[in-house]
């Protein structure tokens, strides 16, 4: 007894009703979405779109200065933490102390998520620490 595949639930006339594309026939499975329905964060440029100098830089080995402070941050919280994989919130954490603040509006769209801005001199907000002690409420430590 044969089945019949079962359709996807986005799929388009372009594409096969067996769910097969035949390389040979021209069509690039790439191109069948819709390339401004992404969000700004894909990695394939396609035909035409090189590296920004930002990115280039970084893939060659050759970090810029913002690059490399960031990429010493991360190694020195892991060796103080005794963290070979920090979690997001970790290196969130290690962000915000290198001084960084959302102070612009998104140039990337993000489905669902709520865009804000806060001054360049709000605090990090990331450790708690209090000025009789000097105790880092967290994590425990001295500051």
């Amino acid at each position: 007894m044969a089945s019949t595949p079962t359709p996807r639930p986005n799929q388009d006339e372009s594409f096969p009703p067996d769910g097969v594309l035949d390389r040979r026939s021209g069509v690039d499975r790439r191109e069948m979405n819709d390339p401004d329905s992404g969000s700004g964060l894909e990695r394939r440029r396609g035909p035409g779109r090189r590296l920004s100098d930002f990115a280039k830089a970084a893939e060659e080995g050759e970090h810029t200065k913002e690059q490399f402070l960031f990429v010493s941050a991360i190694d020195a919280f892991k060796r103080a933490n005794n963290k070979t994989f920090p979690s997001w919130t970790d290196v969130l954490e290690v962000v915000r102390l290198l001084g960084y603040r959302k102070t612009a509006a998104m140039e990337i769209e993000l489905p669902g998520a709520e865009d804000w801005t806060e001054p360049a001199d709000a605090p990090s907000n990331v450790r708690t620490i209090t000025s009789e002690t000097g105790d880092d409420r967290r994590s425990g430590r001295a500051a």
